[in-house]
C-alpha cells in the first residue's frame, strides 16, 4: 500500500531491489474492484528486466523539459524472442488519475493523509475494544486495517449494523471481523459505530 509510504521505512530503506504495489490508495476510488492500476519499481540493475516501457525526462531542443520512452523492452520494438513484455494492458487514465491525487496533495498532504487514516485506525481499534465485546486476535502493529473477535455471531452484528446504515467491517470468520479506517472516515461516524456496537444485544 503505497499510501503508508509518507510514515513507513520505504522497500528500499528494508534492502528490497523490487518493490511492486497497487495504486489504488492514492485516489483511485474501490470501484467495486476495477480499473485501478499497479505499480512496480526496481533499482537500475534491474531496469533493463521490466516489462512495458519506461518515460524517462528530457529537454528539447528548445531547453524545454520533456518526457520520452527511454526504454521498450517489448515485442513492437525489439525483436520479439528478446522481449520482456509480449501482451499488455492499457491503464493510463488509471495512471494519470494517482499522478494528479498525488500533485495536488504533494509531499506534506500525502504525509497528512497517512497520519489521518493511521489515527482513525487506532481510534477506531481502541474504540471497540472498550465495548467489552470484542478481543484482539493479534498484537502485531497494524497501519488502517485491523482483525478483531467478537464475542458473539459476527453475522448476526454485522445485519445489526446494516440495519442502521453501516457496513460493519469484512467477516472472516464466524467471529473474526476485518476493520478498515481511511483518512476520509471522521470522527463522528467513528464515535457512532462504537455506539451502536454497544448497544448491539444480539449474540
Amino acid at each position: 500500500d503505497p499510501s503508508t509510504l509518507p510514515v513507513l521505512k520505504t522497500p528500499r530503506e528494508w534492502g528490497a531491489g523490487i518493490a511492486c504495489g497497487d495504486a489504488q490508495p492514492l485516489g483511485i476510488a474501490p470501484n467495486w474492484g476495477g480499473p485501478y492500476v499497479g505499480f512496480l519499481a526496481t533499482t537500475a540493475k534491474y531496469l533493463r528486466r521490466l516489462p512495458g516501457r519506461i518515460c524517462g525526462q528530457t529537454k528539447d531542443v528548445d531547453g524545454k523539459r520533456g518526457f520520452v520512452l527511454t526504454l521498450q523492452a517489448r515485442e513492437q520494438h525489439i525483436r520479439r524472442e528478446k522481449a520482456n513484455s509480449n501482451i499488455c494492458s492499457n491503464q493510463s487514465l488509471m495512471a494519470l488519475q494517482v499522478v494528479t491525487y498525488l500533485s495536488l496533495l504533494g509531499k506534506q498532504g500525502t504525509k497528512e493523509v497517512a497520519l489521518r487514516a493511521y489515527n482513525n485506525a487506532h481510534y477506531l481499534y481502541d474504540g471497540l475494544i472498550r465495548t467489552g465485546k470484542f478481543v484482539p486476535v493479534t498484537k502485531a502493529p497494524f497501519f488502517k486495517e485491523f482483525v478483531l473477535k467478537y464475542c458473539g455471531d459476527a453475522e448476526k452484528l454485522q445485519n445489526f449494523l446494516l440495519e442502521k446504515g453501516i457496513l460493519g467491517g469484512y467477516r472472516l470468520t464466524d467471529r473474526e471481523i476485518l476493520f478498515y479506517a481511511s483518512e476520509t472516515r471522521t470522527k463522528e461516524e467513528l464515535d457512532l459505530l462504537v455506539r451502536l456496537v454497544g448497544e448491539c444485544d444480539v449474540r
